[in-house]
């Protein structure tokens, strides 16, 4: 992505309040990949924010409807449309893991732990697991498979803008893609923690995520390496760990809903603008 933006006249200049605001925005979610997601999402919040006051802006929309010839209106309107199906994917995920973590919880609340009934709910996460993971992966792999525009040809200031937003947007994505997505190689080291004789409290392993936590923590219940431990601490820990995925999934998903209500009013206005 290129860090300077050539702008056209019909925009406002450099130094102006909103184009010095809408980069700033822009260089922060590039300058920090590996912080929180809680993080990036704020980040990615306030960057729409700014897509959405910018395709208000009237010397905006005058530059995209006079500048935008019919191949910059597709890639404007595909791009847009391509990061409403990539946040659905991303819905979808999140809500079917949540309702398997509820469920989870539920019947750990009501029966022993090693009850037939809750190994068989704790096989049925973990198959729901591996098909979510099957689709983000898949997902993944188209992202890595669309080719690059090298296209030499000048593009217009106005989506020269929204395709850099397109972009790190598409990047925090990512992001979310690979924190559904657990690396086996992360999981086998934290399940060689969790079949040790002793207690693995939740904060030892701060630094993975919900996800990973939980899926290492129910193989190891099933594991036959597990029941030479003490099983009813690590119902405990199950317990504790399924609480906060619980959390951090309410939190994602929030923001996700608020996150795909704007991503659907900057593809509206687009729509607007290339009609008028």
């Amino acid at each position: 992505m290129a860090a300077h933006h050539t702008r056209s006249n019909s925009l406002p200049s450099r130094s102006h309040p909103f184009i010095l605001e809408f980069d700033e925005q822009l260089c922060r979610l590039k300058a920090s990949p590996a912080s929180s997601i809680s993080h990036r999402l704020n980040g990615f919040q306030d960057l729409l924010e700014c897509v959405e006051r910018f395709l208000l802006l009237p010397l905006s929309q005058q530059a995209l409807a006079q500048e935008c010839g019919d191949k910059w209106i597709n890639e404007l309107l595909d791009g847009s449309l391509r990061l409403l199906a990539e946040c659905g994917i991303i819905k979808d995920a999140l809500s079917q893991t949540k309702e398997r973590t509820y469920e989870l919880e539920s019947i750990m609340r009501r029966r022993r732990g090693d009850d037939l009934s809750f190994m068989t709910e704790v096989r049925k996460y973990l198959a729901s697991r591996k098909d979510v993971k099957k689709a983000m992966n898949k997902a993944l792999k188209v992202k890595e498979s669309r080719s690059t525009d090298k296209n030499s040809e000048i593009t217009p200031a106005a989506v020269n803008m929204l395709k850099e937003s397109n972009a790190v947007s598409i990047a925090v994505f990512e992001t979310l893609l690979s924190f559904i997505v657990v690396s086996k190689s992360k999981s086998n080291h934290w399940f060689s923690k969790l079949v040790q004789p002793k207690r693995v409290a939740c904060e030892e392993v701060e630094d993975t995520n919900e996800l990973e936590k939980v899926d290492v923590a129910l193989n190891s219940l099933i594991s036959d390496k597990s029941r030479k431990f003490d099983y009813t601490i690590e119902l405990e820990n199950v317990q504790c760990l399924l609480q906060e995925l619980e959390a951090k999934i309410q939190d994602i998903e929030e923001r996700i809903e608020g996150l795909f209500r704007r991503l659907i009013k900057a593809r509206v206005a687009l729509l607007n603008i290339f009609n008028h």
